[in-house]
């Protein structure tokens, strides 16, 4: 009873003295805590003191030192986990023990431990207080212990938990479950948990995709009101009326190009040479014609954000009757547009461009691998429409993009991934997602349009949401510089420009270590995100750039499309001012925090189905690449960008060079980034995400 007295006491003193800006006086203390006389007060205030969290002055007591700060729990492991300061969005590394039992979506107090960077970047820090508990689902595995069943927390703590209630529901080991904590203790280990679902065996990748959904808050259900507003909107289709004030360009040759899978099809193209070089149209679906601020259906895309693309499961931002209906651009159908119409020279350079409400009828919808084939010499009837297009669109596409690297814009290769599932939702393949030339096409040409966005509201002064990438910092590109040394890459670093980083990727192509050398030079740059201010963007040097080619599945690309739309159809800048200054600045943000909330589940839940593949190839040997290093081991990166960890226990003894290689001391041999190692699958955790490897 006395211990849960102090505690109680302990975290009242620091909540209020945290909250006061002087010192308090026993008497304050005792009015603000609830304390009937001193002597309550006096264990938590001497446990405090002597803990070093509080010291007493002539006034009062106050908190030791000016490092405190209230934080977000971000990222729990088993030995420690991150918090982020909610004032300056800096993040901090705390051990295990001193994270109080906090999990993930904790609001906490917190102090500075230690200002010097570790090998995680991060500055250290301790918890003295949680001051909020998480409102988010928590989700776990079923384990079996001592003839009793447990729950293994998936997002903390590295123990079974005991589970107090289970809601009526009756897991087995190894279900994939969603629980609340009943009681929480000052470490992890003595949580207590109630059950409120169980998804089923967490041995299907399925399932944990579920279960992932649930735990990061990712909206699937629409409100009534938005689905009622898509399916009135579908049912109506488009009428006369809001085709006459159109600018009609259904006579035009325009067209799709997209993966074979694709269903909402923001965007259609066109060409045509002219004498002094080109016009190229880029149409995209007038989803702001359908969605109208502050609707239903504004505000829940608001919410999402962005679509979420797992395998091949969509989490829509809009109804698919918008989605993939109505305001998709679906072949041979009459669909309004929003077009880009850009004149351009001989040498790809834009010379003038404007936006006009447009009308379309695409014909046909075409697919990146069935043109790159024609455009490698293949023949295919389905585009003799569009074949005398193609061409003229590659040849543009190529001096857009040299003009992007006569800029200096580094060409970043990345792996990314294709999961092949059967018809159950099992993972039966993954494979490296490849492009070609249509893929380069409509890059090129969407970076047009987005370019031309963007200045037409700087030219304008009016309020915008640009898609903003600044400059690498000094200690970005020192770690890149370091790093490159180690691996032996031949390129040495100089500035801190584009054509620098654009230098060392180009130096390294076709070579062994092109592909690490790719990752490092990605993870030296800084994040993109959205703002209200035009920041610029560093990777495509350029000083105008916004998202205004996928309104159906982003909300910056949505919300600029009914700014762009106010200005064009009134060319009044204060009223546009008006009605949006406030709006985009929240907007930027609530879409960043969305756009890496669905890049986190995309990435994590590809985990989840390429262990679930590996399962079947486990004892298989493999030749892969070591794409990271730890203190404790290193990760290998398979040709089909299947990645697992190789445990450094599994090798003796390790002596770790700054998160770059590895030495067994007792043979010396050396591991480092980029080298290649061949490997065995020794074991794969579909729960966890988590693929075990063994070097051979």
């Amino acid at each position: 009873m006395k211990i849960d007295m102090k505690k109680r006491f302990t975290d009242k003193i620091i909540r209020t003295l945290y909250s006061a800006d002087k010192p308090l006086n026993s008497s304050a203390l005792m009015k603000n805590t609830g304390a009937k006389k001193t002597t309550e007060l006096k264990p938590a205030l001497n446990d405090l003191s002597r803990k070093g969290l509080i010291s007493q002055c002539k006034r009062g007591w106050k908190l030791a030192g000016k490092d405190f700060f209230k934080a977000e729990v971000m990222r729990v492991f088993k030995a420690h986990g991150f918090i982020k300061c909610l004032e300056v969005g800096e993040e901090f590394f705390v051990p295990g023990k001193k994270l109080l039992g906090s999990v993930p979506g904790d609001i906490v107090i917190a102090r500075v431990t230690s200002r010097e960077r570790g090998e995680n970047l991060s500055a250290g820090a301790e918890v003295v207080l949680v001051e909020e508990h998480s409102k988010n689902t928590l989700t776990g595995m079923i384990v079996k212990e001592g003839g009793g069943l447990f729950i293994l927390p998936g997002s903390f703590s590295g123990e079974p938990i005991e589970i107090r209630g289970y809601g009526g529901f009756k897991p087995r080991e190894g279900d994939k479950v969603s629980f609340s904590l009943s009681e929480r203790g000052e470490r992890h280990s003595e949580h207590t948990a109630n059950i409120t679902s169980v998804y089923g065996n967490a041995s299907s990748a399925r399932v944990c995709v579920s279960a992932y959904i649930d735990e990061k808050n990712i909206p699937v259900e629409f409100s009534k009101e938005a689905k009622d507003s898509a399916k009135i909107i579908s049912d109506k289709g488009i009428s006369e009326s809001e085709i006459v004030s159109r600018l009609d360009l259904r006579d035009e040759i325009i067209f799709t190009i997209d993966g074979a899978d694709t269903k909402d099809i923001d965007d259609a193209i066109s060409i045509e040479k002219t004498k002094t070089g080109y016009k190229l149209g880029v149409h995209i679906a007038d989803v702001s014609h359908y969605v109208l601020k502050n609707s239903a259906l504004d505000k829940d895309a608001l919410e999402r954000g962005t679509s979420v693309y797992i395998a091949d499961l969509v989490v829509p931002m809009l109804p698919k009757e918008l989605s993939n209906g109505i305001c998709s651009l679906n072949p041979k159908t009459d669909r309004l547009a929003f077009s880009c119409l850009m004149e351009l020279k001989g040498s790809g350079e834009i010379t003038s461009f404007k936006f006009e409400k447009t009308v379309i009828k695409s014909r046909l919808q075409g697919v990146y691998s069935e043109i790159n084939a024609i455009l490698a010499g293949e023949r295919n009837e389905k585009y003799a429409e569009v074949a005398d297009s193609l061409p003229l669109m590659r040849e543009l596409s190529e001096k857009l993009r040299q003009n992007r690297k006569d800029r200096g814009a580094p060409f970043i290769e990345t792996s990314e991934t294709k999961i092949i599932c059967d018809e159950s939702g099992k993972c039966i393949d993954v494979k490296k997602r490849e492009g070609g030339v249509s893929e380069n096409i409509i890059e090129e040409f969407m970076l047009a349009a987005n370019n031309c966005a963007a200045k037409l509201a700087m030219e304008a002064a009016i309020p915008f949401v640009y898609r903003v990438h600044e400059a690498p910092t000094v200690e970005k590109l020192d770690g890149l510089r370091d790093t490159l040394a180690v691996i032996g890459a031949e390129y040495v670093l100089k500035g801190r420009g584009a054509s620098d980083l654009a230098g060392i990727i180009e130096k390294a192509r076709g070579t062994e270590k092109a592909g690490i050398i790719n990752t490092l030079v990605l993870r030296a740059m800084m994040k993109a995100k959205y703002s209200d201010e035009p920041l610029g963007h560093f990777g495509l040097v350029m000083k105008e750039y916004a998202h205004f080619t996928s309104p159906i599945r982003r909300y910056p690309d949505l919300i600029i499309h009914r700014i762009l739309s106010d200005y064009i159809r009134n060319n009044d800048k204060s009223a546009v001012a008006k009605r949006y200054n406030k709006f985009v600045h929240e907007a930027g943000i609530k879409s960043s925090h969305a756009e890496l909330r669905a890049v986190n589940a995309e990435r994590d839940c590809e985990k989840f189905f390429m262990a679930e593949y590996m399962q079947e190839h486990i004892g298989g040997e493999f030749d892969g690449i070591i794409s990271g290093v730890t203190q404790s081991g290193f990760f290998v990166m398979l040709p089909n960008t299947v990645e697992g960890r190789v445990s450094g226990e599994s090798l003796g003894v390790l002596a770790a060079d700054d998160n770059i290689s590895l030495t067994e001391q007792l043979s010396g041999k050396r591991y480092a980034l980029g080298d290649r190692v061949r490997v065995r699958c020794e074991n794969a955790n579909v729960a966890l995400g988590m693929i075990d490897f063994a070097v051979i």
